[in-house]
């Protein structure tokens, strides 16, 4: 305890676990589990000491009502997730004996139909009917990046603490620091706490605060049953106006200096009670001078928004302590500021905590989804209620920078003016931000699918809440989230991981990574193709907002960082704690001080993060062949303005370049120390889009030189990488394992990785992991990459280190895929499903689930038991024309620029006779067909294919396929093949 009601039946052996391959369908875990109430019971003890003093039981969490039973007797009720419970059992216990502690949890009254996704049907619709509880685990139902978990997360999710206090109790401590601005070497601290007298007589005590450096005190009297708010100033309290204050900064911007604060009451000398508290001396603006957009200052200094949206912290709740610690450093080493805690699904003290610990600013929102994602809360007192508790509990915490009402729209007036009355009186000094979507500049929106580098210049908002991709986890984490049955084969069980149709666009990310980087061999092809994807992506994330850094863009969080289950999707790290390339394409793009690729015009600029003008630095760029020949070379003296982006100049590319060639930039200080460098790999304009030629690139041995210290319980590896060929080596990629039974070291935190080396290159990185999780093995670095081996090291006793290749991942030289593969860029079953699985090492489905498209509706054959006669040339399957999309509709295709293409249409007429339906086809503005008469030309209830060859994307990469009203009734498109 604590845990869930089905933590505890998956721990006690009555389920399997579900986040594990289709473990969670309805056929190994009931969906009644959320319907049914459930009894918690246990023993306790209070100890001698508490005998004459007033006895509390605190439950910190609750999903969603449940009475408290003492000793047969009831003492109180909890209703919504977020709420404490607090209650006084004097009257029902016996100290220093045994007494029965019994609680009824009865799930949330709405819980919703079950979401099941699979490849045919894709991720299906978000949320549902669970709005109307409010203040529950709104996700639990199901989303896109999360199944339905089958009792909705009900029951005791946070800890049941007994403790004692006398008869005055104070409660919820508040401290709130202000600077005079611009100057920072003072600060005035203001100190609320809350006195309860519990009792039927009058108390007379003292409040005492300590704190690092300062203390003060006051008599209070309370009368019978009083409670009173008492308030400390620097007007009041000198000791309150401090000097040369240590000051909380975000990371990267400082260090993060937190003051613990010790407030207590004592009744003729006495304690009767005390809380601590920990609190940052820091100041938050939220406007730049010239602007309305909302733009984060701390202390002074611009504070761009650069994070990761949260849906939930683990999908049953299963987070302890240690986990979350993990999870915001990995935050902290991605350079990110900010988390955004999205419509409050992650709500315990110890993610705060460590926020604070590790300077990641929270966005923090309450528990309201998008208003299509589920109706408005039923009770309103219920949901106000919980959001007073949780602003009361987690308002000292220095990360918190702003209140959020709703994800993706207003909240209804009655929560709207609620909570703006709750801030107003709880914590006045935080801006409320209504919804993460709009005022101030903010947009939500995505696009959360992948695309390429150069498509993340282009935007209009200045804080984006919501962008993502498709992030796909190591090769050892793929293997461990399913059976190997499910390995070399895209089906359901990835379904259920979050690969499918939807926002993410699962369905059509195989067929990118397919054409940008060619036809994928097997598993391990797949996820050495994806880290280039992920790393390509996340950088550009980042880097296309930064191009124009504050002038509008201040902020940019991608959906997701964190992931609440094994995923393929939204992520910075897996389930298991396993970084991908995700986390460092995001930490070099979010470095302080960095250099980049504008990799829309090509242009080479400077961020600067910092409030400080850098001068006299220099920016190189060096551009290489794939034989690693050097083709350009230039260097410039770059003045890097404070809080802004300098552009410096364009990149003159040579002709001759080879069909991919990279791109080295390093920032030096005047003194030639390296402040930012970064590697990017490019293909000519007009292929721009086509990476196949990386397959040339002859296999790296890469000598690695490691050695350990262990300090504090921490296992610590100092690891020199130097690529000694003359080829460059691309995404060395390095995992910890134990050396004796080959398992990884989870979690394991790398300054950095998936690096890339020039020939005669070497960078050096360090490995921190706990020392205990190495089970007294010696630790083992295993190695791979792009095209990177390395020749295996021994260790010499546990001490040392052993280096040796991952020869799983590597992609041997003999895999081959067979000719017909390439030929299909891709395929759609329009007005129906994916037909098939997407298998490794063999040609992709020919028809994906409909996709691309605006406009139109789906209607399938009426006789589905009649065959479509396909006996044509080139003739799909015959389910594709058994669904179609009808109406004005049009496709816009995105595909790689290059070559051209081949549009193939499918239709076929199983409605009406020759006459009734004419209509026009046009492709990228172009008529192609005008009165297309399917019967006419085909005849009833038979295939037609019509090849439309030589088509050039458009200039923004897509082929625009519109399908109109002719002489006739609506036009139908059964089909579309783009081939190549």
């Amino acid at each position: 305890m604590p845990g869930t009601v089905l933590t505890s039946l998956v721990n006690d052996g009555t389920y399997p676990e579900p986040l594990y391959g289709e473990n969670n369908r309805t056929n190994n875990i009931p969906d009644s589990l959320c319907r049914t109430d459930y009894w918690y019971r246990t023993t306790f003890t209070p100890p001698r000491s508490f005998a004459g003093k007033q006895v509390w039981l605190n439950f910190m969490g609750i999903n969603y009502i449940a009475e408290i039973w003492v000793n047969g007797r009831q003492v109180g009720t909890i209703k919504g997730a977020f709420t404490r419970g607090i209650f006084n059992v004097t009257p029902c216990v016996t100290v220093g004996a045994a007494n029965a502690l019994a609680v009824h949890v009865r799930p949330q009254p709405h819980p919703g139909a079950t979401h099941e996704k699979t490849i045919a049907g894709g991720t299906g619709l978000n949320g549902g009917v669970t709005g109307l509880d409010g203040p529950t685990f709104l996700c639990s139902i199901g989303w896109d990046w999360i199944p339905t978990i089958r009792d909705r997360d009900t029951g005791i999710w946070q800890d049941v603490i007994l403790s004692a206090t006398g008869p005055v109790v104070v409660q919820d401590p508040y401290v709130t620091s202000d600077l005079p601005l611009p100057r920072t070497d003072t600060a005035d601290l203001t100190v609320q706490a809350t006195l309860r007298n519990v009792t039927d007589t009058a108390q007379t005590g003292t409040l005492t605060g300590t704190s690092d450096g300062f203390s003060f005190k006051q008599d209070v009297s309370l009368a019978p049953n009083e409670t009173r708010v008492v308030t400390f100033t620097p007007a009041t309290t000198p000791a309150l106006h401090l000097r040369k204050p240590r000051l909380w900064w975000p990371n990267g911007y400082g260090p993060q200096n937190l003051y613990k604060l010790h407030v207590s009451f004592a009744v003729n000398g006495i304690a009767s009670d005390a809380q601590e508290t920990t609190f940052g001396v820091r100041k938050i603006t939220y406007t730049l001078p010239g602007s309305d957009n909302l733009a984060l200052s701390v202390n002074g200094v611009p504070v761009i928004a650069k994070g990761g949206d949260w849906g939930i912290d683990e999908a049953m709740k299963r987070i302890t302590r240690e986990r979350l610690d993990a999870e915001v450093r990995m935050h902290r080493i991605a350079n990110y500021t900010m988390i955004r805690n999205w419509v409050g699904q992650s709500t315990s003290a110890d993610l705060y905590d460590a926020c604070d610990k590790y300077g990641i600013l929270m966005w923090d929102e309450f528990f309201e989804p998008h208003p299509s994602d589920g109706p408005i809360p039923e009770d309103v007192g219920l949901y106000l209620a919980n959001v007073r508790d949780k602003i009361l509990r987690f308002r000292n915490h220095a990360c918190i920078a702003l209140w959020c009402a709703r994800n993706e729209g207003d909240p209804p007036p009655a929560i709207g003016q609620g909570i703006q009355k709750l801030i107003n009186e709880l914590d006045p000094r935080r801006l409320y931000q209504p919804s993460s979507t709009s005022g101030r500049g903010v947009n939500s929106g995505g696009p959360y699918h992948w695309r390429t580098p150069r498509e993340f210049y282009t935007f209009s908002e200045a804080f984006k809440t919501e962008i993502g991709s498709i992030s796909v986890p190591t090769l050892e984490a793929v293997r461990a989230m399913m059976p190997a049955k499910d390995w070399e084969v895209i089906n359901d069980d990835w379904a259920e991981h979050d690969f499918c149709s939807g926002a993410q666009q699962g369905d059509r990310y195989p067929y990118i990574i397919t054409d940008r980087y060619g036809p994928i061999a097997n598993l391990p092809d797949f996820v050495r193709k994806s880290q280039l994807a992920n790393y390509e992506c996340f950088r550009a994330m980042y880097e296309g907002r930064f191009a124009k850094l504050f002038h509008p863009e201040t902020g940019v969080i991608t959906w997701m960082s964190s992931p609440a289950q094994p995923s393929f999707v939204w992520q910075l790290y897996s389930h298991d704690l396993e970084p991908n390339s995700s986390l460092y394409g995001a930490r070099k793009a979010c470095e302080p001080v960095h250099i980049m690729l504008n990799q829309k015009d090509w242009h080479v600029m400077v961020v600067n993060n910092t409030p400080e003008s850098l001068k006299g630095l220099t920016a190189k760029t060096i551009v290489y062949n794939l034989d690693g020949s050097v083709q350009y070379s230039h260097g410039d003296t770059v003045t890097a303005a404070p809080s802004a982006v300098t552009d410096i100049s364009a990149v003159a590319f040579p002709n001759g370049l080879s069909a991919v060639h990279f791109v080295k930039l390093e920032l030096r200080d005047g003194k030639g120390g390296l402040l930012s460098d970064n590697f990017y790999w490019r293909a000519p304009s007009g292929d721009e889009d086509n990476f196949q030629a990386l397959n040339t690139l002859p296999t790296v041995a890469l000598d690695i030189q490691a050695t350990r210290h262990d300090t504090n319980g921490k296992c610590l590896l100092d690891v020199v990488l130097r690529n000694p060929s003359k080829t460059l080596a691309l995404m060395s990629h390095l995992q910890l394992r134990k050396a004796r039974s080959g398992q990884r070291v989870l979690p394991v935190f790398y300054s950095d990785n998936y690096v890339s080396l020039l020939p005669g290159e070497r960078k050096t990185l360090t490995v921190e992991a706990t020392a205990s999780e190495l089970d007294g093995d010696a630790p083992l670095l295993a190695v791979d990459g792009w095209n990177v081996t390395v020749k295996p090291t021994p260790a010499s006793g546990n001490r040392g280190v052993q280096v040796a290749p991952n020869t799983e991942a590597h992609v041997g030289a003999t895999a081959t895929m067979p000719a017909t593969a390439s030929g299909t860029v891709l395929g759609i079953n329009c007005g129906g499903s994916q037909i098939g699985f997407f298998r490794f090492g063999a040609p992709p489905p020919a028809f994906a689930q409909d996709c691309d498209y605006q406009g139109g509706k789906t209607d399938s054959a009426p006789d589905t038991v009649k065959a479509i006669d396909t006996q044509v040339p080139n003739a799909a399957p015959a389910a594709v024309y058994q669904s179609e999309r009808w109406g004005k509709c049009t496709y816009t295709i995105p595909v790689r620029q290059g070559q051209p293409c081949t549009v193939r249409l499918h239709f076929a007429e199983f409605k009406f006779e020759p006459g009734q339906r004419k209509f026009n086809v046009d492709i990228n503005g172009h008529r192609v067909i005008s009165d297309y008469d399917i019967a006419a030309d085909g005849g009833k209830d038979k295939a037609v294919v019509k090849d439309f060859p030589a088509i050039s994307p458009d200039t923004n990469g897509n082929i625009v396929i519109a399908f109109t009203r002719g002489a006739a009734e609506e036009p139908k498109i059964c089909g579309i093949q783009i081939l190549r």
